[in-house]
């Protein structure tokens, strides 16, 4: 389970809005949930991962020392070692959620994958910085590689990985914990009613 009292992946991903993609009940449960953030300041800067199952199951936490050179940066190279890991030990036919506390990575993610979805003549374009490098095309390859991929937009107070990502000489104890591939468990209840907090929410379903 979540450990330090704080809520699930799941939990948290289940009460927060997912940018241009509404919460169809079908797709409401992932398989795994994966936290990013990444850090900056002038003199030091850091990435902090954090993934789970959808039963709360830990599969890693990284926190690395990182040298980007802006927010924006950081924030889409935290993502992309991310999904790297994650996609060295999920299957390739797993559902995901993205946890992130940066609206337009939040937003450019959930618009490549209704574009990659074919979703028809949608309104909803990506713009990247171009600081972000190759950093972009690669969040976008490991999307593909996925069944199917939505962002959620948190707050960075409530974000796991914030706390890695702005104290990596105080966390990089997380890095030597065993590596774990860990499969979700078999869902046994068919879930068909969203929770409140998607009820009554607008959005475009894919």
């Amino acid at each position: 389970m979540a450990a330090y009292g704080r809520p699930s992946l799941r939990d948290l991903f289940d009460e927060s809005p997912t940018p241009h993609i509404a919460h169809p009940p079908r797709t409401h449960h992932r398989d795994f949930y994966l936290a990013t953030d990444g850090s900056y300041t002038e003199s030091a800067g850091g990435l902090g991962v954090v993934i789970e199952t959808r039963d709360g199951e830990r599969v890693a936490r990284l926190s690395e020392a990182d040298e980007a050179p802006d927010n924006n940066v950081a924030e889409y190279r935290a993502l992309h070692l991310g999904l790297d890991v994650l996609a060295s030990r999920a299957p390739d036919d797993a559902s995901v959620g993205l946890l992130i506390d940066h609206d337009e990575l939040a937003a450019n993610v959930n618009a490549a994958t209704l574009a990659a979805a074919g979703a028809g003549d949608s309104p909803h374009s990506t713009s990247v910085p171009e600081s972000t490098g190759l950093h972009w095309r690669g969040i976008r390859a490991r999307l593909r590689g996925f069944d199917e991929v939505r962002a959620a937009r948190i707050p960075s107070d409530r974000n796991p990985a914030h706390p890695l990502a702005n104290a990596p000489d105080q966390y990089a104890h997380v890095n030597a914990e065993p590596a774990r591939c860990v499969l979700p468990e078999t869902p046994t209840v068919d879930e068909r009613v969203p929770p409140p907090s998607r009820a009554d929410r607008g959005g475009v379903s894919d």
